[in-house]
Protein backbone atom coordinates (compact mmCIF):
# COMPACT_ATOMS: atom_id res chain seq x y z
CA UNK A 1 0.00 0.00 0.00
CA UNK A 2 1.27 3.21 -1.03
CA UNK A 3 1.96 6.24 1.44
CA UNK A 4 -0.56 8.48 0.18
CA UNK A 5 -3.51 5.73 0.20
CA UNK A 6 -2.64 4.38 3.91
CA UNK A 7 -3.91 7.43 5.95
CA UNK A 8 -7.01 7.53 3.17
CA UNK A 9 -7.65 3.30 4.07
CA UNK A 10 -7.37 4.33 8.24
CA UNK A 11 -9.24 7.48 8.12
CA UNK A 12 -12.45 4.83 6.24
CA UNK A 13 -11.89 2.84 8.89
CA UNK A 14 -12.17 5.09 11.36
CA UNK A 15 -14.99 6.52 10.06
CA UNK A 16 -17.29 3.45 9.88
CA UNK A 17 -16.24 2.45 13.42
CA UNK A 18 -16.89 5.83 14.60
CA UNK A 19 -20.43 5.40 12.84
CA UNK A 20 -21.09 2.36 14.12
CA UNK A 21 -20.79 3.92 17.32
CA UNK A 22 -22.84 6.64 16.45
CA UNK A 23 -25.46 4.40 15.50
CA UNK A 24 -25.69 1.76 18.78
CA UNK A 25 -26.24 4.51 20.76
CA UNK A 26 -29.83 5.47 21.22
CA UNK A 27 -29.51 8.89 23.13
CA UNK A 28 -26.95 9.78 19.94
CA UNK A 29 -29.62 9.37 17.27
CA UNK A 30 -32.44 11.26 19.34
CA UNK A 31 -30.28 14.32 19.89
CA UNK A 32 -28.57 14.34 16.71
CA UNK A 33 -31.34 13.70 14.37
CA UNK A 34 -34.86 13.66 15.90
CA UNK A 35 -34.75 16.47 18.65
CA UNK A 36 -34.12 19.00 15.97
CA UNK A 37 -37.45 17.73 14.31
CA UNK A 38 -39.50 18.19 17.86
CA UNK A 39 -37.90 21.50 17.80
CA UNK A 40 -39.01 22.14 14.81
CA UNK A 41 -42.32 21.15 15.60
CA UNK A 42 -42.26 23.38 18.76
CA UNK A 43 -41.60 26.62 16.91
CA UNK A 44 -44.02 26.23 13.99
CA UNK A 45 -46.89 24.66 15.83
CA UNK A 46 -46.51 26.62 19.05
CA UNK A 47 -44.74 29.59 19.06
CA UNK A 48 -44.46 30.58 15.13
CA UNK A 49 -47.58 32.29 14.94
CA UNK A 50 -46.07 34.67 18.03
CA UNK A 51 -43.46 36.18 15.40
CA UNK A 52 -43.44 38.49 13.34
CA UNK A 53 -40.88 38.02 10.81
CA UNK A 54 -42.56 38.97 7.41
CA UNK A 55 -43.32 35.83 6.25
CA UNK A 56 -44.72 32.32 7.18
CA UNK A 57 -42.67 31.45 9.88
CA UNK A 58 -41.92 27.60 8.56
CA UNK A 59 -39.84 30.27 5.37
CA UNK A 60 -38.32 31.86 7.99
CA UNK A 61 -36.95 29.24 10.28
CA UNK A 62 -35.24 26.91 8.35
CA UNK A 63 -31.94 27.81 7.33
CA UNK A 64 -31.61 27.88 11.09
CA UNK A 65 -33.17 24.86 12.20
CA UNK A 66 -30.64 23.37 9.95
CA UNK A 67 -27.82 24.83 11.36
CA UNK A 68 -29.56 23.60 14.87
CA UNK A 69 -29.41 19.85 13.21
CA UNK A 70 -25.42 19.94 12.73
CA UNK A 71 -25.17 21.42 16.18
CA UNK A 72 -27.67 18.88 18.14
CA UNK A 73 -25.19 16.73 17.25
CA UNK A 74 -21.86 17.46 18.19
CA UNK A 75 -22.29 16.75 21.95
CA UNK A 76 -21.77 13.52 20.82
CA UNK A 77 -18.10 13.52 19.18
CA UNK A 78 -16.70 15.19 22.13
CA UNK A 79 -17.68 12.57 24.21
CA UNK A 80 -16.14 9.89 22.09
CA UNK A 81 -13.19 11.95 21.19
CA UNK A 82 -12.26 12.39 24.60
CA UNK A 83 -13.15 8.91 25.48
CA UNK A 84 -10.40 7.49 23.04
CA UNK A 85 -8.28 10.10 24.41
CA UNK A 86 -8.40 8.70 28.08
CA UNK A 87 -9.45 5.08 27.62
CA UNK A 88 -6.40 3.42 25.82
CA UNK A 89 -7.85 3.01 22.41
CA UNK A 90 -5.24 4.92 21.25
CA UNK A 91 -2.27 3.08 22.84
CA UNK A 92 -3.78 0.27 20.62
CA UNK A 93 -3.87 2.22 17.28
CA UNK A 94 -0.24 2.64 17.93
CA UNK A 95 0.31 -0.94 18.00
CA UNK A 96 -1.72 -1.44 14.83
CA UNK A 97 0.45 1.14 12.92
CA UNK A 98 -2.71 3.53 12.78
CA UNK A 99 -2.61 7.18 11.23
CA UNK A 100 -2.48 9.55 13.77
CA UNK A 101 -3.99 11.84 11.21
CA UNK A 102 -6.76 9.21 10.37
CA UNK A 103 -7.98 9.25 13.97
CA UNK A 104 -9.14 12.88 13.80
CA UNK A 105 -10.14 12.44 10.42
CA UNK A 106 -12.44 9.77 11.30
CA UNK A 107 -14.20 11.35 14.02
CA UNK A 108 -14.43 14.40 11.49
CA UNK A 109 -16.33 12.37 8.76
CA UNK A 110 -18.38 10.61 11.09
CA UNK A 111 -19.76 14.30 13.02
CA UNK A 112 -20.53 15.31 8.96
CA UNK A 113 -22.57 12.03 7.86
CA UNK A 114 -24.25 12.32 11.02
CA UNK A 115 -24.72 16.10 10.57
CA UNK A 116 -25.82 15.04 6.88
CA UNK A 117 -28.78 12.46 7.95
CA UNK A 118 -29.87 15.11 10.26
CA UNK A 119 -29.80 18.27 7.42
CA UNK A 120 -31.66 15.44 5.58
CA UNK A 121 -34.39 14.79 7.75
CA UNK A 122 -35.45 18.47 8.78
CA UNK A 123 -35.56 19.61 5.10
CA UNK A 124 -37.62 16.85 4.28
CA UNK A 125 -39.64 17.87 7.27
CA UNK A 126 -39.76 21.66 6.50
CA UNK A 127 -40.93 20.76 3.14
CA UNK A 128 -43.80 18.57 4.73
CA UNK A 129 -45.04 21.11 6.91
CA UNK A 130 -45.01 23.34 4.13
CA UNK A 131 -41.84 24.74 3.36
CA UNK A 132 -41.17 26.06 -0.53
CA UNK A 133 -37.79 27.37 -2.31
CA UNK A 134 -38.00 29.67 -5.25
CA UNK A 135 -34.26 28.94 -5.28
CA UNK A 136 -32.51 27.94 -8.58
CA UNK A 137 -30.19 24.49 -8.86
CA UNK A 138 -26.97 26.45 -8.66
CA UNK A 139 -28.78 28.31 -5.30
CA UNK A 140 -29.22 24.88 -3.69
CA UNK A 141 -25.88 23.99 -4.66
CA UNK A 142 -24.30 27.25 -2.92
CA UNK A 143 -26.16 26.72 -0.15
CA UNK A 144 -25.28 22.90 0.06
CA UNK A 145 -21.94 23.79 0.08
CA UNK A 146 -22.14 26.58 3.01
CA UNK A 147 -23.56 24.06 5.58
CA UNK A 148 -21.50 21.42 4.44
CA UNK A 149 -18.33 23.98 5.57
CA UNK A 150 -20.05 24.76 8.53
CA UNK A 151 -20.60 20.91 9.45
CA UNK A 152 -16.79 20.80 8.75
CA UNK A 153 -15.89 24.11 10.79
CA UNK A 154 -17.85 22.49 13.82
CA UNK A 155 -16.70 19.44 12.97
CA UNK A 156 -13.07 20.19 14.11
CA UNK A 157 -13.84 22.45 15.93
CA UNK A 158 -15.80 19.81 18.34
CA UNK A 159 -12.80 17.14 18.18
CA UNK A 160 -10.82 19.59 19.57
CA UNK A 161 -13.16 20.80 22.61
CA UNK A 162 -13.27 17.02 22.94
CA UNK A 163 -9.63 16.03 23.23
CA UNK A 164 -9.48 19.58 25.75
CA UNK A 165 -11.61 17.97 28.15
CA UNK A 166 -10.32 15.85 31.08
CA UNK A 167 -13.38 13.44 31.56
CA UNK A 168 -15.85 12.00 28.91
CA UNK A 169 -18.38 13.41 31.41
CA UNK A 170 -16.77 16.81 31.03
CA UNK A 171 -16.45 17.06 26.82
CA UNK A 172 -19.96 16.97 26.13
CA UNK A 173 -20.27 20.14 28.14
CA UNK A 174 -17.93 21.71 26.05
CA UNK A 175 -19.96 22.32 23.27
CA UNK A 176 -22.62 23.59 24.79
CA UNK A 177 -22.05 27.14 23.53
CA UNK A 178 -21.79 25.75 20.32
CA UNK A 179 -25.97 24.72 21.18
CA UNK A 180 -26.19 27.72 22.51
CA UNK A 181 -25.34 30.15 20.15
CA UNK A 182 -27.56 29.74 17.30
CA UNK A 183 -30.53 30.57 19.40
CA UNK A 184 -29.09 33.97 19.84
CA UNK A 185 -28.69 34.61 16.35
CA UNK A 186 -30.88 35.06 13.24
CA UNK A 187 -32.07 31.55 13.38
CA UNK A 188 -35.43 32.09 15.12
CA UNK A 189 -35.82 35.77 15.28
CA UNK A 190 -34.50 38.97 13.47
CA UNK A 191 -31.63 39.93 15.06
CA UNK A 192 -33.29 43.59 14.79
CA UNK A 193 -36.32 42.28 16.75
CA UNK A 194 -33.50 41.66 19.69
CA UNK A 195 -32.93 44.11 23.04
CA UNK A 196 -30.05 45.88 22.92
CA UNK A 197 -26.97 43.98 23.95
CA UNK A 198 -28.30 40.97 22.22
CA UNK A 199 -28.97 42.22 19.30
CA UNK A 200 -25.38 43.76 18.50
CA UNK A 201 -24.18 40.03 19.87
CA UNK A 202 -26.69 38.61 17.21
CA UNK A 203 -25.20 40.51 14.42
CA UNK A 204 -21.51 40.02 14.60
CA UNK A 205 -21.24 36.09 15.96
CA UNK A 206 -20.46 33.45 13.37
CA UNK A 207 -23.72 31.74 13.03
CA UNK A 208 -25.73 34.90 11.92
CA UNK A 209 -24.00 35.32 8.85
CA UNK A 210 -24.28 31.49 8.26
CA UNK A 211 -28.25 31.23 8.61
CA UNK A 212 -28.60 34.40 6.72
CA UNK A 213 -26.54 33.59 3.56
CA UNK A 214 -28.42 30.36 3.35
CA UNK A 215 -31.76 31.92 3.98
CA UNK A 216 -30.61 34.12 1.40
CA UNK A 217 -29.79 31.55 -1.14
CA UNK A 218 -32.64 29.10 -0.44
CA UNK A 219 -35.12 32.22 -1.11
CA UNK A 220 -33.61 33.06 -4.41
CA UNK A 221 -31.46 36.41 -3.78
CA UNK A 222 -28.52 35.36 -2.45
CA UNK A 223 -26.07 38.02 -0.73
CA UNK A 224 -22.60 37.89 -1.29
CA UNK A 225 -21.81 40.17 2.05
CA UNK A 226 -23.43 36.87 4.22
CA UNK A 227 -22.04 34.37 2.17
CA UNK A 228 -18.18 35.75 1.79
CA UNK A 229 -18.66 36.40 5.68
CA UNK A 230 -20.29 32.93 6.09
CA UNK A 231 -17.32 31.33 4.52
CA UNK A 232 -14.73 33.74 6.21
CA UNK A 233 -15.77 32.27 9.73
CA UNK A 234 -16.38 28.73 8.71
CA UNK A 235 -12.59 28.65 7.29
CA UNK A 236 -11.08 30.19 10.62
CA UNK A 237 -13.16 28.10 12.86
CA UNK A 238 -11.85 24.78 10.75
CA UNK A 239 -8.34 26.00 11.11
CA UNK A 240 -8.14 26.53 14.55
CA UNK A 241 -10.08 23.20 15.13
CA UNK A 242 -7.80 21.47 13.33
CA UNK A 243 -4.69 23.02 14.63
CA UNK A 244 -6.24 22.54 18.36
CA UNK A 245 -6.78 18.84 18.22
CA UNK A 246 -3.58 18.42 16.18
CA UNK A 247 -1.41 20.12 18.92
CA UNK A 248 -3.25 18.41 21.82
CA UNK A 249 -3.37 14.95 20.09
CA UNK A 250 0.52 15.15 19.90
CA UNK A 251 0.72 16.31 23.34
CA UNK A 252 -1.67 14.00 24.97
CA UNK A 253 -1.01 10.89 22.85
Amino acid sequence: MSTTSAPLTDARIMLRRNFRHILRNPVTLFNGTLMPVVLMLLLVYVFGSAFNVGERYIQYATPGLILLAITYGLSATAVSVNSDMTKGIINRFKVMNVSRGAVLTGHVLATMLGSTVAITVIIGMAFALGFRSPATPLDWLAAIGIIAATAFAAAWLTVALGMFAKTPESAGLTVVPLLLLPFLSSAIVPAAKMGQGVRQFAQYQPFTPIIESVRGLLAGHPSGGYAGAALAWCAGIALVGYLWSRATFSKRA
